[in-house]
């Protein structure tokens, strides 16, 4: 029998493509979807509700959440509570949210991933091999102008791993910055985040590492919506058996 879905902000850009996707899917069955802002609209052969409560009355398995932080905090608690399995492309949470959730998740398990693109999750452990090698590294992220928050999920979570892979980083040469900000922010072990938001752009990140008379340079790029899907597919297929709460999406695919 296929999967039970469901898509929380089924009406966003990216919820439309994961409601798309799971409908395409034949071991994935559309089953609700709930967003405030399209109520009553037929998306992907299913009315989009205004509750939560359609979830349950439709006996989702699973639901993907890909709204806001906001709003993500009020539906994951629930969906622990009902008992429904979460898989969460929303990104922001502090580590005390992420502890609660952890005791909240009991008897359903939850995801919770920075990004869905394979080449993302890709491009994140090879910059985390890559950093005991190298002396120096920053990271350049790049989203469509709609993005609101800076600096991205993604480049948190890179730098994030290459500080706990390496601690021996050498000192910022700056002494003086023309415009304030200029070189970015200080991410973990002061590695530098540089965060660009440009019209036309999708989502794309470039990890430059260096040392002596060497750089390389780790680039991903998303030009669209599809690129997620295949890794929000195989999450709401793998999500069942991992129990509790789980952290980016490597450890589904046994990276």
């Amino acid at each position: 029998m296929p999967i039970k879905v469901g898509v929380v902000g089924a009406g966003g850009r990216v919820g439309r493509a994961v409601c798309a996707a799971v409908a395409a899917d034949a071991d994935l069955a559309l089953v609700a979807a709930v967003d405030p802002n399209a109520v009553g609209e037929a998306i992907s052969g299913v009315i989009v509700g205004a509750e939560l409560k359609s979830i349950v009355d439709a006996g989702a398995e699973v639901v993907v959440d890909f709204t806001v932080l906001d709003a993500a905090r009020k539906t994951l608690p629930w969906l622990a509570i009902h008992g429904i399995h979460a898989v969460v492309g929303t990104t922001g949470f502090s580590e005390v949210e992420v502890e609660e959730f952890r005791a909240a998740f009991s008897g359903s398990n939850c995801l919770i991933a920075p990004n869905f693109a394979i080449s993302a999750v890709l491009m994140m452990r090879f910059a985390e091999m890559a950093a005991p090698y190298f002396e120096s590294a920053e990271i350049i992220e790049m989203h469509h102008a709609g993005k609101v928050d800076a600096p991205s999920g993604t480049a948190v979570s890179t730098a994030k791993r290459m500080a706990a892979a390496s601690s021996d980083w050498a000192p910022d040469p700056t002494r003086h910055e023309v415009y304030p900000g200029a070189r970015g922010g200080k991410g973990p072990a002061d590695i530098r985040i540089h965060s660009l938001r440009i019209r036309g752009t999708q989502a794309h990140q470039e990890v430059v590492l260096g040392t002596q008379g060497q750089t390389l340079t780790i680039r991903q790029d998303s030009y669209d919506a599809s690129s997620y899907m295949p890794g929000v597919l195989l999450a709401c297929k793998r999500v069942s058996s991992h129990p509790g709460v789980t952290l980016g999406l490597d450890g589904f695919l046994d990276l």
